[in-house]
């Protein structure tokens, strides 16, 4: 076979796996309330974005799905940054809370880093807080963000070993693209990072058997870009005239790639489903018990 040759991907059905996980951290909430404790997750929503509204409602029901208590706070566009990092303030002491998650973004009036930042590290179950980027970088134990930790379940089920693997990661955001390089090194694959100024992304992408996009521009990456066999994970989703779409040509990579994930289906559904096993064990944690089996890097 050459390295022209088409092939046939394997679809990478991140929807059943989401959903296969979320069955296994049911049957761990259950175990956990045997011993009486609850996992709860706590969402702080500022304002009214329409995604944000629709994102917030899934991660209430699927928290409530599997057992564990969710929890909601809703503040209005114009509260001021204070009074935000004074509700923050009473989570992290309130022993009932396992999980806060601030849902991004947040309005123009209020920074960030600095509300991010204010959440206790072992309640960060979206894993941005800049102590456990630090741990993630050094290899010690952290929360990790959840659509990195998707994507690193995903390939693992498909590879087993990384180890050797050269990977490649187009994007460099803080959410995805840099604690994705974290978790392949990790997993001792060779890492290289890209982006969309990256000069001879092509050719990085024909050496790369994993291939990680997320750098937020649809079908960015062309589908002859595509090493034969490698395993293609498409973070992307863009809203375009024909519907969503990746930053993966689907089609023209699909005849190259051995595995690739769908647009939509692929890795959306691991950002919930990761969610919840981070809040699972940061509960775990909090209460001296293991860290849950599979559901840690």
């Amino acid at each position: 076979m050459t390295a022209t040759s088409p092939m046939t991907a394997t679809l990478i059905d991140g929807k059943a796996f989401a959903a296969s996980l979320r069955t296994r951290i049911g049957t761990a909430v259950t175990a956990m309330k045997a011993q009486g404790i609850t996992p709860s997750l706590t969402v702080v929503l500022v304002g009214e974005d329409p995604a944000s509204e629709v994102y917030v409602r899934s991660k209430g029901r699927m928290t409530r799905e599997v057992g564990m208590n969710s929890f909601e706070h809703r503040l209005p566009a114009d509260t001021p940054q204070a009074d935000l990092l004074a509700l923050i303030d009473r989570l992290n002491g309130d022993p009932a809370v396992n999980g806060i998650l601030v849902q991004l973004p947040l309005p123009s009036h209020m920074d960030e880093a600095a509300v991010i930042n204010a959440i206790d590290p072992a309640k960060d179950v979206d894993g941005f807080h800049i102590l456990n980027v630090g741990r993630l970088a050094t290899g010690q134990k952290a929360m990790v963000p959840c659509t990195p930790l998707g994507c690193l379940m995903l390939l693992r089920d498909q590879l087993g070993s990384l180890a050797g693997k050269n990977a490649l990661v187009i994007g460099r955001s803080n959410i995805v693209g840099k604690p994705m390089a974290q978790l392949l090194l990790r997993d001792s694959a060779t890492v290289t990072m890209a982006h969309s100024r990256t000069s001879n992304l092509q050719d990085l992408c024909r050496q790369a058997d994993i291939v990680v996009a997320a750098v937020g521009r649809p079908h960015f990456v062309q589908g002859d870009w595509i090493k034969l066999g490698a395993v293609v994970i498409d973070v992307g989703i863009n809203r375009t005239d024909d519907g969503l779409v990746g930053d993966v040509d689907f089609d023209g990579a699909a005849k190259f790639a051995g595995a690739i994930t769908p647009v939509p289906g692929g890795v959306g559904p691991m950002t919930i489903a990761c969610l919840l096993a981070n809040t699972l064990t940061a509960t775990a944690r909090a209460n001296g018990l293991p860290d849950p089996e599979g559901l840690t890097p």
